[in-house]
């Protein structure tokens, strides 16, 4: 029997769990990417919350519109509130009109038009640990932020390696519109899902992108892109035969994909009795809809001649966003030339095009541009060519100023 023990000891001690090579290179390969990430946001974060402070402005404001006894009460201010309204108390869709309204705001706003996942996940998160839906919010978007940092540096990776993969997961934490991935918000989320499906298609998991873009369809409507990209990306592989284990496996995955979005605006439509009630709850409690671009155009030839009569006007952030527009069409242009999988430009550009396609307030727009994560890439690859160290020298100092530009101008100068 002791000899039996000892054996099995000697066996113990000779064969280390086969889990701790696999954290151990887990952890070489994102360790890097995670702290990088992490080390920038914590910059350009602690840079915001010490304009907040400075300034001072919110304490002027209410606490549902940029306002707050505290500088990180602004976190879950504007689409932060509804989300925890969400998270508290459910949803109950309604298409109630203002009473003698005339102008563009003709319906009451209705906690219909945020897509519910990022709320579900925030309750289930309180509900778990005993955070209210403000802890609880910012834990989910912090955490997604990082998984999005994940997800966008295995894509960049894929095409231009391990250099380029950090540098697109720095840029991801300091790009036009990044503050609001750690607040009460839903973008780092999308951005996770969005990533990490893109990764999938690439690399031909099917099922996976179909789940991920399901997912992404229950959290932002702008998933429409995603599916699409899904599309081609499946159309492509059968096409040119490099689809190995048949048909079923990328077909199950397009028709999995656009359950989610589908699903949930025939949900509220069913509730409202109009299937088109959720677009003409944004139409009518926010003056959000498609109008081809009208008043993208309009305010690009407005604002670089110093005119600011055009609707929700917020001059200093509008300035930011149209840089970032201009950025954009910059940065999509070096995209399409360096011929990266169809995939991502077919996904870039929808994505764009549904953002700058509609009326909404432009003070946002930068947020909204968040998700096209593919047009980090370019500037990735030239920034490949330093060395890590080196990297971090640029990326720092645009950090510290993300605290102004891609925070404090969203929050308290226009409205995110």
């Amino acid at each position: 029997m002791s000899a039996t023990v000892s054996t099995w000891n000697a066996r113990l001690s000779e064969e280390p769990p086969p889990e701790r090579p696999r954290l151990h290179q887990a952890a070489e390969r994102y360790g890097p990417v995670l702290a990088l990430y992490g080390a920038l946001k914590l910059i350009g974060f602690t840079v915001f919350l010490w304009l907040l402070h400075s300034a001072g402005d919110f304490r002027e404001k209410h606490p549902r519109f940029g306002g707050g006894a505290h500088p990180w009460d602004v976190l879950a201010t504007w689409d932060g509130w509804w989300y925890r309204q969400i998270a508290e108390h459910g949803y109950d869709p309604a298409l109630v009109p203002v009473p003698g309204a005339t102008g563009m705001i003709t319906i009451e706003g209705n906690s219909a038009a945020f897509f519910p996942l990022y709320p579900a996940l925030m309750r289930l998160v309180s509900e778990t640990t005993g955070l209210g839906s403000y802890g609880a919010g910012l834990l989910v978007s912090v955490l997604a932020s990082f998984a999005a940092a994940l997800g966008i540096y295995t894509v960049a990776e894929h095409l231009g390696g391990r250099r380029a993969g950090l540098a697109a997961a720095g840029l991801w934490a300091v790009w036009p519109g990044s503050g609001v991935e750690w607040s009460v918000y839903s973008d780092s989320l999308y951005v996770a899902l969005a990533a990490w499906a893109c990764h999938a298609m690439l690399s031909r998991s099917w099922l996976t992108a179909g789940l991920l873009t399901f997912l992404a369809g229950l959290n932002r409507p702008t998933a429409g892109a995603l599916i699409v990209a899904l599309a081609v990306a499946v159309l492509l592989a059968l096409r040119h035969h490099r689809q190995q284990e048949g048909v079923l496996r990328p077909m199950l995955a397009l028709a999995v994909a656009p359950l989610g979005l589908i699903g949930y605006l025939a949900w509220v439509g069913h509730e409202m009795g109009d299937y088109g009630g959720y677009f003409k709850l944004q139409d009518g409690a926010w003056a959000h809809t498609f109008d081809y671009g009208a008043q993208t155009l309009d305010i690009l030839t407005s604002v670089p001649v110093g005119h600011f009569d055009y609707l929700f006007a917020y001059p200093f952030a509008d300035v930011v966003g149209v840089g970032t527009v201009l950025l954009g069409f910059t940065m999509l242009g070096l995209l399409v030339r360096q011929r990266p999988p169809a995939v991502l430009v077919v996904y870039t550009v929808l994505t764009m095009a549904l953002i700058l396609g509609s009326q909404q307030i432009f003070a946002n727009v930068s947020r909204y541009l968040l998700p096209a994560f593919p047009l980090y890439l370019p500037l990735a690859f030239a920034l490949r060519r330093l060395s890590p160290l080196a990297m971090c020298w640029p990326l720092g100092i645009a950090a510290v100023a993300s605290g102004s530009y891609a925070g404090y101008v969203i929050f308290e100068l226009g409205v995110p």
